[in-house]
């Protein structure tokens, strides 16, 4: 037959309650114990001292008495009221024998109350109850004056007694007291940490029953302890995936929708391709011009419908790097956003500053892609506040190299970033700076610069905003270099 799940399994699947209230009982049960046994000692001792101290007095009145003054009678009835068999007082170099009973028993243990230490006290306390019924002990004490000792002889059973009434009238109280002690620090400590554990894993169960629950909002300054902390992170622990979520949920729709989105666009725009491969074969100047412009704003789009949901499988394609001149790519931004000067002087100005044959290590179509998010982010922040001035509302690009590195600046005189953007700028849905604004563009532009090695950066203490790019160059493979040389040698 199975027995019982052991102790420990038992203690295992007890509530926090339950083990508080165990460990409580059990701890102040032990502490009681450690008291018990002190004090079981020390009776003994005062029992003892007590009993020698009647002896002493009985002695101070033998002693006086003349020899064969004192009857018989009146000696028993000392060691009667000492509770002893024997009396005896030793002084100098003499023992005297002032009263004893008429055959003094065989003695069994001694005992020297004169100088006990603590843990010699209560090994013979123990000794004292673990021994049997009729035990006769000396016992030697100090004497009345003078040196020497005191010494009784008695019957250890009266002792026993005494010490077993008061280990179980001790017993009791500290029962008593542990029971006390132990309701009142369980329902403490239940009231201050039982219950508020007990709330936090209610709300955890709830939460991850539904996320989608609002989050209650917890008063700052109710408890300033461990309690209240675990309830302030645990409150914005949820919160924060609470927005993870629904930007996850977000992100997923966004993704469907621009699947279905792709499908059809890239149908229209290689129908488009189409024709506007005919009007190259026009010979007006017009459409010569503009035409090779069209043909590769296409294919850079139809190059964007292929790897659009790149960015929702978190990974860019990477960069095919090469050295590219800046200025046309530019040129090029300005002219994709319909960007310049106006005959009635209205509209968003472009200034370009770019080092005469400024050079940088890239992948153009990536490059064009930060670059125009830039300008496009900057043209709806000027927008705004149409109608439009050049003077005043302008997009300015400058480039220059540094060592190793090109540094690239996109300003305008905008009302700037938001305080409240600044935090996650470049992270995805997080950015936008205005209504209805998706986040991604800067998010993409962050990423594509760190593909390159490179960083972005919001500019601060610039009227309104300015973001610098720096793109370094690849490192030079020292080996490959001596190849090429020696190649180009050897054909020449």
């Amino acid at each position: 037959m199975a027995g019982g799940p052991p102790a420990g399994r038992k203690l295992r699947h007890l509530g926090l309650s339950g083990k508080l209230l165990v460990f409580t009982l059990a701890f102040v049960l032990l502490a009681e114990v450690l008291i018990l046994v002190p004090a079981v000692a020390a009776f003994r001792l005062n029992w003892l001292s007590d009993r020698l101290a009647a002896a002493r007095t009985a002695a101070l009145v033998l002693d006086a008495a003349p020899d064969g003054m004192i009857p018989p009678q009146l000696t028993q009835e000392l060691l009667r009221s000492v509770g002893a068999i024997t009396v005896a007082l030793k002084r100098d170099d003499t023992r005297r024998l002032l009263a004893s009973s008429d055959m003094p028993p065989e003695v069994d243990h001694h005992a020297d109350v004169r100088d006990v230490g603590p843990w010699q006290a209560v090994t013979e306390a123990a000794d004292t109850l673990l021994a049997r019924d009729g035990r006769i002990i000396r016992a030697v004490g100090t004497p009345p004056r003078g040196d020497g000792f005191v010494e009784i002889v008695f019957n250890e059973t009266p002792l026993r007694k005494a010490m077993l009434r008061f280990t179980g009238n001790l017993l009791l109280v500290s029962a008593v007291i542990a029971a006390l002690t132990g309701a009142l620090v369980y329902l403490g400590l239940a009231w201050m940490f039982v219950r508020p554990m007990r709330r936090l894993t209610q709300r955890m169960i709830a939460f991850r029953d539904n996320p989608a629950l609002p989050v209650p909002d917890m008063e700052r300054g109710t408890r300033l302890d461990e309690i209240g902390q675990a309830e302030r992170e645990l409150t914005d622990m949820q919160r924060q995936i609470a927005e993870t979520l629904q930007q996850k949920s977000h992100l997923a729709a966004l993704g469907l929708a621009v699947s279905k989105i792709n499908h059809d666009l890239r149908n229209l725009l290689a129908s488009v391709q189409l024709i506007s491969d005919r009007l190259a074969d026009i010979q007006d100047p017009a459409v010569q011009r503009f035409a090779p412009k069209l043909e590769a704003a296409l294919d850079r789009a139809i190059a964007y419908c292929q790897h659009t949901l790149a960015y929702g499988r978190a990974q860019e394609p990477p960069p095919e790097r090469r050295m590219v001149a800046l200025a046309p790519m530019v040129a090029e931004v300005r002219d994709t956003l319909g960007l310049g000067a106006s005959e009635d002087g209205a509209g968003i100005g472009f200034v370009e500053s770019i080092d005469r044959g400024l050079e940088v290590d890239a992948d153009p179509d990536q490059l064009f892609r930060v670059l125009l998010n830039l300008c496009r982010n900057a043209v709806e922040a000027l927008s705004a506040r149409a109608p439009n001035d050049l003077s005043r509302d302008q997009i300015r690009i400058t480039g220059r190299r540094e060592g190793a590195i090109v540094v690239i600046e996109v300003a305008d005189t905008g009302p700037g970033v938001p305080e409240r953007a600044r935090a996650h700028l470049f992270e995805a849905f997080q950015g936008s700076a205005r209504r209805g604004g998706t986040g991604l563009g800067l998010a993409i532009a962050a990423e594509l610069m760190q593909a390159h090695g490179g960083d972005i950066q919001l500019v601060p203490g610039t009227i309104g905003a300015t973001f610098q790019l720096r793109v370094p160059d690849r490192p030079v493979d020292l080996d490959a270099h001596r190849d090429a040389q020696r190649a180009l040698r050897s054909h020449g």
